[in-house]
């Protein structure tokens, strides 16, 4: 069996995943919490039996933590725990852009839906709204965007007159008063940032494009955006596992 994880601003998934690729279990931690004392906690359910273990694969974007679950888990497993972009993936993927300015979890989302016939754009609503392109078995780069959530938090933080707020679909353009106004400025305003960028890669590249959609606001969105959409949760950890597989 191996572990593999991905390591975000906000929050870290990790998988306990069966030799044939079965997704066993899984668990979701915010990224600030994370220590010895608190995965010693939360690792108890994912497995027993750490000498089980044989391959441990992360994706991170946070140096730091992916360093603390490094060590943790060499500890706890006697196996080395690799980072997705310490690896050779040109047997999986041709990344047509600086190797070392893209995330790893963006390469992983490509890598996992790359084939020779189709392709992708990958919208992920994480810390930031991100939009990878692949094409066939090309990664061509992407556009980075504000997050939803740290947007609507920040414009909380910052303005005195405006309340934390829950974001939710809205029928109506025009609120009436501040909460239904914000809402509709957040959930109009991303559709028509999101619909508006996926027109100018189709334009750009004068291809037709899958549109993939993940992360935690993928439910809110998917039903509004004039691109017909497929939502992937799980685009990450099948990408790991793909990976998994060049690691002997």
């Amino acid at each position: 069996m191996y572990i593999l994880g991905d390591i975000g601003n906000s929050d870290t998934k990790i998988f306990l995943v069966n030799k044939n690729d079965v997704i066993l279990k899984r668990i979701n931690l915010p990224s600030k919490n994370i220590n010895n004392q608190y995965l010693d906690k939360k690792i108890k359910y994912l497995i027993n039996d750490m000498k089980k273990i044989n391959k441990i694969l992360f994706c991170s974007v946070v140096p730091k933590s992916f360093k603390l679950i490094k060590n943790y888990f060499l500890k706890k497993t006697k196996t080395k725990c690799l980072e997705v972009k310490n690896l050779d993936l040109k047997s999986l993927i041709k990344i047509k852009v600086n190797y070392k300015q893209v995330g790893s979890d963006r390469l992983v989302n490509a890598i996992s839906l790359q084939n020779n016939k189709h392709n992708f754009i990958i919208l992920d609503f994480g810390t930031a709204t991100t939009f990878d392109v692949v094409i066939k078995k090309d990664y061509r780069g992407g556009i980075i965007a504000p997050g939803v959530k740290i947007s609507l938090d920040t414009l909380s933080d910052k303005a005195s007159l405006i309340p934390k707020i829950n974001l939710k679909s809205t029928k109506n353009i025009v609120g009436n008063n501040t909460i239904s106004a914000v809402r509709s400025g957040f959930f109009w305003g991303y559709i028509g940032l999101i619909d508006n960028i996926i027109n100018l890669i189709k334009k750009d590249f004068r291809k037709s494009f899958k549109l993939v959609i993940t992360g935690g606001y993928s439910d809110l969105f998917r039903k509004s955006l004039k691109t017909r959409v497929i939502q992937n949760r799980d685009i990450t950890v099948k990408g790991l596992i793909k990976i998994a597989k060049l690691i002997k």
